[in-house]
């Protein structure tokens, strides 16, 4: 079976293991493009064999082009390489916030366009290479069949996501995996500020357990100071928290945890109302 020749622009974490992947499921990637330094190690560390070139060499040698470069760049680059394509080229970009709008100067030039971003956080390592995911998809009717076997062929399945829902889907991603990290490093900071020599340690049967019961059972699986209505140790918690963006993080997550455990029926108004007052008045302090 002969596979389209592909070119990737952007050979960040993601475009460098998409690449790859598709590689190693047969396709021919002709050429990938990247600036720093950083990109050119991904590339001759996953990709030995294929030249890093210009992102209009890498357009004019391919068949299927992925566009693997930041959200608020997308744009700019499918404006620039529209002049560069004929009809027929399948144009993919990796990005969670766009559908297929931002790749309008691309379709206008006669190319077929899929939005298809990867639900998962990548090193640019070859740990990636196996590692299978959903892919959050935007796509005609026309491009659906090309799109499944284009995720399929990266190892993941589909999700499809309405032009107009694209900014939620992402949001979600965003907010449930970026901001775990910010929690998690906040909760280790604490940790070593009391003299643990290993926080990673302390923290990961733990969060490992509420994460695995929140993903099986949402709500219910909340556990803790606010879902108990202990409204002194929460007080107690703000009073001993030293760093500024540490008392915001908290203060944001029980206020939004009361909210949660109020709606649910965990805790009463009264309660969820004396922890929302206790987090503000502490954080003011």
């Amino acid at each position: 079976m002969t596979h389209p020749r592909v070119g990737v622009v952007g050979a960040g974490r993601v475009g460098a293991v998409l690449a790859a992947r598709l590689q190693r499921a047969g396709h021919d990637i002709v050429a990938v493009s990247g600036r720093s330094t950083a990109s050119q190690l991904r590339v001759q560390t996953l990709l030995p064999d294929v030249p890093l070139l210009d992102r209009a060499e890498v357009v004019r040698r391919a068949e299927i082009i992925v566009l693997a470069v930041p959200d608020d760049a997308l744009a700019d680059v499918a404006l620039e390489l529209a002049p560069l394509l004929g009809p027929g080229r399948l144009v993919a970009h990796t990005s969670g916030r766009h559908g297929l709008e931002v790749l309008a100067p691309l379709a206008h030039a006669g190319a077929h366009t899929i939005a298809m971003h990867p639900a998962m956080t990548f090193t640019g390592t070859e740990v990636d290479l196996d590692r299978g995911c959903v892919f959050g998809v935007t796509a005609l009717p026309a491009d659906r069949d090309v799109a499944e076997t284009l995720v399929a062929e990266l190892g993941g399945t589909v999700m499809w996501v309405d032009e107009a829902d694209r900014a939620t889907y992402h949001a979600s991603l965003a907010h449930g995996a970026n901001h775990l990290t910010t929690i998690v490093t906040q909760a280790m900071d604490l940790l070593r500020e009391i003299g643990a020599e290993d926080p990673a340690a302390v923290l990961r049967p733990l969060l490992s357990a509420a994460l695995d019961n929140t993903l099986a059972y949402g709500d219910a699986a909340l556990t803790g100071p606010v879902a108990r209505g202990d409204v002194d140790t929460v007080r107690a918690h703000m009073a001993n928290l030293a760093d500024p963006s540490t008392r915001r993080t908290y203060a944001a997550l029980a206020t939004a945890t009361a909210d949660r455990a109020e709606t649910t029926g965990r805790i009463d108004t009264d309660t969820a109302d004396a922890v929302r007052t206790a987090v503000i008045r502490e954080k003011v302090r």
